[in-house]
């Protein structure tokens, strides 16, 4: 389980493909703390670490996973958020995040505020959002500011927008989503 408040970004070092499988190689602050088979939320998808070599660890992904995320358009030199899991007795700075990912949403626009940014994502899975209500993009916990059909937006402080993938996201960008698991719970008993 993650909070969706990012430890660090690493940096894609390295893309292999073998057969429908895809392995990353990331550059990060934390990768030499690693251990191998603990998981890593990469841009809110858990992942693997199935090697570690300094400060460069290695995560495998499956075709579903590919399939599900935006992890196939990743290249050598993206930035990406990481989050390891949350300790047992850890405190719960962001909201329940399980890594994984709904959906991808498409960034519509970026907005500058003068002291904060507002971004706006559009989707196309049945999932529901709820102003104020939480989401989580590119792994990051945030909350809603407007909620409309298949859309939404957020509001990103400049310390989000400086210590995540936000300063580097622009409009057309394909993003990961996961939407806040109680939200989910209560859609699915009320038939949706």
């Amino acid at each position: 389980m993650f909070t969706g408040i990012i430890e660090t970004m690493g940096e894609i070092t390295d893309v292999q493909r073998e057969q429908s499988n895809v392995h990353f190689s990331v550059r990060s602050s934390i990768s030499h703390e690693l251990k191998i088979d603990q998981s890593v939320s990469h841009n809110g998808a858990c992942l693997t670490v199935v090697s570690v070599d300094g400060d460069i660890h290695r995560v495998t992904a499956i075709k579903e996973t590919l399939e599900k995320t935006s992890l196939s358009g990743w290249k050598r030199g993206d930035m990406v958020n990481l989050e390891r899991c949350m300790p047992a007795n850890g405190r719960f700075d962001g909201h329940i995040v399980q890594g994984h990912v709904d959906c991808t949403a498409v960034c519509t626009g970026v907005k500058d505020e003068s002291g904060s940014w507002t971004y706006h994502f559009r989707y196309a899975g049945d999932e529901v959002t709820v102003s104020k209500g939480s989401i989580t993009v590119n792994g990051t916990s945030l909350t809603v500011v407007d909620s409309g059909e298949k859309s939404f937006s957020v509001a990103i402080i400049p310390y989000t927008y400086e210590h995540t993938v936000f300063k580097y996201l622009k409009e057309g960008d394909v993003v990961n989503l996961e939407f806040d698991i109680i939200g989910k719970y209560v859609a699915r008993l009320m038939g949706r």
